[in-house]
């Protein structure tokens, strides 16, 4: 798991039908330079599936791979990132 800032929204004309309850987010992967000193660098953007409600400046827990499909349990999925928790409080 990674952490990483949402910065915007995806917005589909056609989306998936199992994608459906959810929306796509924007965020960019935390190195820990970043979450320790403010270090202005950060990762390439990801696209993630959010059913928690993330906003924008929101720091988010980031799944990938296997692990991102796994919520949706055997149904398959196109997620390759999921948003796995909302971070209110870090401490390093």
């Amino acid at each position: 798991m990674r952490i990483a800032e949402v910065i915007g929204r995806v917005t589909l004309s056609r989306a998936n039908p199992q994608l459906r309850g959810g929306r796509l987010l924007i965020a960019l992967p935390m190195p820990m330079a970043a979450l320790a000193k403010g270090a202005p660098e950060r990762g390439e953007e990801v696209v993630v599936y959010d059913i928690l409600g993330a906003g924008p400046g929101s720091l988010i827990g980031l799944s990938e791979g296997r692990e991102a499909a796994n919520p949706f349990g055997k149904t398959k999925t196109p997620v390759d990132a999921y948003c796995a928790c909302l971070i209110d409080h870090l401490a390093i």
